[in-house]
């Protein structure tokens, strides 16, 4: 059995400082065995090809399970976002302390919501 089996998938995160120690604190923080992080802290000094080589780095681990995305970063690299097709892993878009949530700007929620018609939804 391989060891991601053993111990589970992971959650990897791309967001601000303020959700990315959230979550570290919460006991998502990991490492894999080439020693890379399961997290990205964005600032202002960090590069669109830095979050996108982090972002498809994520897809292409098989320990993680669910890439969360601070909805503010996720613009900044929406054509990769868009491209991701898969299922696993799942891409869900949160929001930041100093922005919140908007629904219109999720593509994957915008996929999902036309795999299903306005009766499926009652």
């Amino acid at each position: 059995m391989s060891h991601s089996a053993v111990k589970g998938k992971l959650i990897a995160v791309i967001g601000d400082e303020d959700t990315c120690t959230g979550f570290l604190l919460g006991g998502i923080g990991e490492l894999n065995k080439k020693r890379e992080p399961n997290f990205l802290v964005v600032d202002k000094n960090t590069s669109r090809h830095d979050i996108e080589e982090a972002f498809r780095g994520f897809l292409k681990r098989d320990d993680i399970a669910i890439i969360l995305i601070n909805q503010t970063i996720a613009e900044e690299i929406r054509y990769v976002i868009d491209s991701h097709d898969q299922p696993i892993p799942a891409v869900l878009e949160i929001p930041s302390k100093d922005s919140p949530y908007d629904s219109s700007k999720d593509s994957i929620l915008r996929r999902a919501k036309g795999m299903f018609s306005a009766e499926d939804m009652r």
